[in-house]
């Protein structure tokens, strides 16, 4: 595995792990304009967990909150606010694993082209931009089961490419009333549990695959996503209501359109 290249794309896994520009938009035109090989499995394993890890460290006190109240919750049957939203949290990752686990195939068969890349890429590109006219100015009512499951379907909707999870589950909320940042930090404690799990798979999946691994790469690339992922979040949280989500909108096509061209260049 080539350092140079497992850094470079760490720090882009990173950057664009939590932003709503789409990773693996961002992860395919490097490998694509300069001939860049696969990184392999094991890379995606580290990224991912440098990515988790970010967002659990950035998170550690509203996840230590919500933990409490919801094993409270368990054993007395009284609700407050963090047990609740430590349960729409558990609810609203269930479509992505429940159709994640049905069309996982059918997406990495069929999905996984340049030409669906840049489509999501531009179509949601666009709703988020819509979607800045819907945000909500102060805290919107409280969630409702209705609202997280719509939240967590537009979230499945992030397994095909281009998609962005974060992206797509912020514009859903704001969508729905919630204000960025409320938007925003329920679509990142939702990346908890579905990062984990991608995580766990392609950790199993490395492990049965039984392939040599360069350990000192690899904790090089989970550190460096870790890090720009976790400078990404702060200065995202912080400067979201500021900027909107229009800047992003106009990003992703003109990513749209590197795409596209890219994907003709190489017919």
């Amino acid at each position: 595995m080539d350092v140079v290249q497992a850094l470079i794309l760490a720090v882009i896994q990173g950057l664009t792990e939590f932003l709503p520009v789409s990773s693996s938009g961002h992860l395919v035109l490097p490998a694509a304009l300069l001939g860049w090989d696969d990184q392999g499995l094991a890379f995606d394993v580290a990224v991912h967990f440098g990515s988790l890890l970010a967002v659990v460290v950035f998170f550690r006190n509203d996840i230590a909150s919500l933990l409490q109240a919801w094993l409270k919750s368990l054993l007395s049957r009284q609700g407050t606010d963090d047990s609740r939203l430590a349960w729409w949290v558990i609810v609203g990752t269930l479509p992505a694993v429940v159709l994640g686990l049905v069309f996982d195939d059918v997406i990495e068969a069929h999905l996984r082209t340049a030409w669906v890349l840049g489509t999501t890429t531009l179509v949601f590109g666009l709703l988020l931009a819509v979607a800045q006219g819907f945000a909500a100015d102060k805290r919107c009512r409280d969630l409702t089961l209705m609202m997280v499951l719509v939240i967590g379907f537009a979230q499945a909707l992030a397994l095909v490419p281009g998609t962005s999870r974060s992206g797509i589950t912020i514009t859903a909320a704001v969508f729905l009333g919630m204000s960025l940042i409320e938007a925003s930090r329920f679509s990142f404690l939702l990346s908890i549990p579905v990062i984990s799990g991608a995580a766990l798979l392609k950790s199993l999946d490395l492990i049965s695959a039984g392939d040599a691994v360069d350990w000192a790469v690899l904790f090089g690339a989970m550190a460096v996503s870790g890090l720009t992922a976790f400078l990404c979040i702060g200065w995202f949280m912080r400067w979201v209501e500021r900027i909107g989500l229009v800047p992003f909108a106009v990003y992703r096509v003109v990513l749209a359109a590197a795409i596209f061209a890219t994907a003709y260049w190489q017919m």
